[in-house]
């Protein structure tokens, strides 16, 4: 019998993130193993529908409709409201499918509802943690870490945790913390962050007329493309580009996107003078995104050393081994647990912008060494990061948690 398995996600393609990414990958492999795969979106999804359903690359989507507002100044209502909202629409997903498994993803705000309707169905629930809700909150200023509401929101994570008949998680640094939370390591199993190897060739020949256009002819570039993020740490990126140009003023910055630190970013290249150095380009069609990162030399993750970057590991930086990138990066966790420093890509001490550029600037004086460094990244992603792999990870739990069930 085919397994059926209803999947609660915060959000989802057409939306573009490293959370819609990773959940159509790991959808289309799980496809491919021959399971069955349903969708439930929450309240947070905000691209527009045309209904309650939605197909989206051949993916099909139950989506929730908007939580009621919540009372204004009350913490927590508008959590319970949206938790309620998620409920309540999958009850009517779970009557449609009748899935054999519900699989959570991360927040913790689609966990609650999964467990309740698993517990009140006799369905079991699988949790998936991506980050930790109550890390996100305190990157995106909603809370501070140590604070009342950051205990009660940690609390609820682990309650979660400790409900779910299985943990995953995307990496080593995320399952410590949850062992560490009374978790036994059995129960807990790491999906790795990966990439589709077929979606990614080596490296293009830089558009001329493109890098004229930006100001960029005759630049080594150093370049970021993605959302703007405090955590990125771009601000380290621009604080280290004055002593990078001292030595090297052919050097300039192409930051491809936008986000949150937009505007202080652009703030802070004026106040450094620098901002005739550094090339804001906005967001670009996706379709666009491949031309841009022909133009970068060297892609820098600088990335603060913080729980969120200490714990996960991002997507970035496998992709871009997959292209057949060079790359710099902060020492942080997530980082560590995926480039090794020489071999596939060039690590630096987190928050040292000393540190970044003359990491930066060491990159650049070892263009010889390139070939070596991007065929390596590339080996690492073929062998150790691609999806099929990854995804067959969830064979054995899930069989086993269908077998254990009664017919």
């Amino acid at each position: 019998m085919t397994l059926k398995v209803l999947h609660v996600l915060d959000h989802s393609i057409p939306l573009h993130s490293g959370y819609t990414f990773r959940t159509a990958a790991i959808l289309s492999e799980q496809r491919r193993l021959g399971w069955q795969t349903f969708h439930l979106t929450s309240p947070k999804h905000t691209a527009a529908a045309s209904g309650l359903e939605e197909t989206v690359d051949g993916l099909s989507f139950f989506r929730t409709p908007a939580a009621p507002a919540s009372v204004p100044g009350v913490p927590g209502l508008a959590e319970v409201a949206l938790m309620k909202a998620t409920g309540k629409r999958l009850l009517e997903a779970v009557a449609q499918v009748q899935p054999d498994l519900i699989h959570a993803h991360s927040p913790v705000l689609n966990a609650m509802p999964a467990l309740r309707v698993g517990r009140q169905l006799g369905i079991p629930v699988v949790y998936e943690v991506r980050a930790f809700w109550e890390d996100a909150a305190v990157d995106h200023g909603t809370t501070r870490e140590g604070s009342l509401r950051y205990r009660l929101t940690r609390r609820l994570e682990t309650h979660a945790l400790r409900q779910a008949r299985h943990v995953f998680t995307i990496c080593e640094g995320l399952r410590a913390d949850i062992v560490a939370r009374g978790i036994p390591a059995e129960r807990v199993t790491v999906i790795p962050n990966a990439v589709d190897i077929d979606a990614f060739a080596a490296g293009d020949t830089p558009d001329e007329a493109l890098k004229a256009q930006l100001g960029l002819a005759g630049a080594d570039v150093v370049g970021f493309i993605g959302s703007f993020y405090a955590y990125e740490g771009l601000d380290l990126l621009l604080q280290a580009l004055p002593a990078l140009l001292q030595r090297r003023p052919e050097v300039r910055v192409l930051l491809v996107g936008g986000g949150p630190q937009d505007a202080a970013l652009k703030a802070q290249a004026v106040a450094l003078g620098v901002a005739d150095k550094v090339v804001f380009t906005g967001r670009v069609p996706h379709g666009e995104v491949q031309r841009y990162y022909d133009l970068v030399d060297v892609l820098a993750y600088p990335r603060h050393s913080m729980r969120l970057t200490e714990l996960v590991t991002p997507l970035k930086p496998l992709e871009a081994m997959a292209q057949g990138r060079v790359l710099v990066a902060s020492d942080v966790g997530g980082h560590r647990e995926l480039i090794r420093h020489g071999q596939t890509g060039w690590l630096f001490k987190a928050g040292d912008a000393a540190a970044l550029a003359g990491s930066i600037e060491a990159l650049l004086e070892r263009r010889a060494e390139w070939p070596v460094l991007r065929a390596q990244g590339r080996r690492f992603v073929e062998d150790e990061r691609n999806w099929a792999r990854s995804v067959a990870r969830y064979r054995a739990v899930y069989e086993s948690l269908h077998e254990r069930e009664p017919a």
